[in-house]
């Protein structure tokens, strides 16, 4: 595990270096796409800044909720101080933020929803690598496995071996993000959206089975329970786009199966 790097006097927090390298691979995937559309890539920098900056509140303001009950003060007067963030929490402060902007910018279209889904998984497979080399505690229970790892040295150290689920996360979500960049041509960018909301939602769903997290619903992890939203809202929402000509060049025999 390596949670900081020191350069000198500077000492450096690896989570914090891959969550940037996420945001910059984002944009990077986003300002290729305008720019294949022939929209301007510079304003990719601009939808990144916005999810930058409502990511973190979500991110922070869902970790304070969920951990306020153990906060001296409550979540006000934690709102800026210590750390912990959540990506759920990330990704709708992000997505309100992106909508804001989009809207500002009058360019909250499809071709923009293909762009960010893109985006929402490379990012999150570079943020995943952060939480590996940190050792957060986004790891699994305990197994005795032939990759199974203890994160002894981590931000939260643990001596027994685990499931590296941060590593899991890290393949599925680049492999993700990989067949989302190769279907961006052919299917709409309402469909591609709607693709990764199902796909993001099942690998959530399913690595949460040996993650170490507590039920809160009908057996269900709270990642669990928001992950069942984003997978019977995007297979809804493909499936209407489908069904109305709007997921974009659909083989016929697709089409009549649903």
């Amino acid at each position: 595990m390596l949670p900081e790097i020191h350069i000198g006097p500077l000492t450096l927090q690896t989570f914090g270096i891959c969550f940037a390298l996420g945001f910059l691979a984002s944009g990077a995937v986003i300002s290729r796409r305008f720019r294949e559309l022939g929209y301007l890539p510079e304003r990719a920098w601009e939808a990144i800044g916005a999810a930058l900056i409502g990511g973190l509140i979500g991110a922070r303001l869902d970790y304070l909720i969920q951990n306020a009950s153990e906060m001296e003060g409550g979540i006000i007067a934690n709102l800026f101080t210590g750390s912990g963030l959540v990506w759920f929490g990330g990704l709708i402060g992000g997505a309100i933020a992106v909508i804001l902007w989009a809207r500002w910018r009058k360019c909250l279209g499809d071709d923009l929803m293909g762009a960010v889904a893109v985006a929402l998984a490379i990012g999150y497979s570079i943020g995943r690598v952060g939480c590996q080399l940190s050792g957060d505690g986004d790891y699994g229970v305990a197994w005795d496995g032939p990759w199974a790892m203890a994160y002894p040295d981590g931000a939260v150290p643990i001596d027994t071996p685990v499931h590296p689920t941060p590593i899991y996360e890290t393949l599925v979500m680049g492999l993700v993000a990989l067949g989302l960049w190769h279907l961006r041509n052919a299917v709409s960018g309402k469909a591609l959206l709607a693709i990764y909301l199902v796909c993001a939602g099942l690998e959530r769903l399913l690595v949460e089975l040996i993650r170490r997290n507590d039920a809160v619903l009908l057996g269900l992890t709270q990642a669990q329970v928001i992950a069942c939203v984003m997978i019977l809202g995007g297979a809804a929402w493909l499936l209407w786009l489908v069904r109305n000509d709007g997921a974009g060049p659909v083989p016929d025999s697709v089409r009549a199966a649903v």
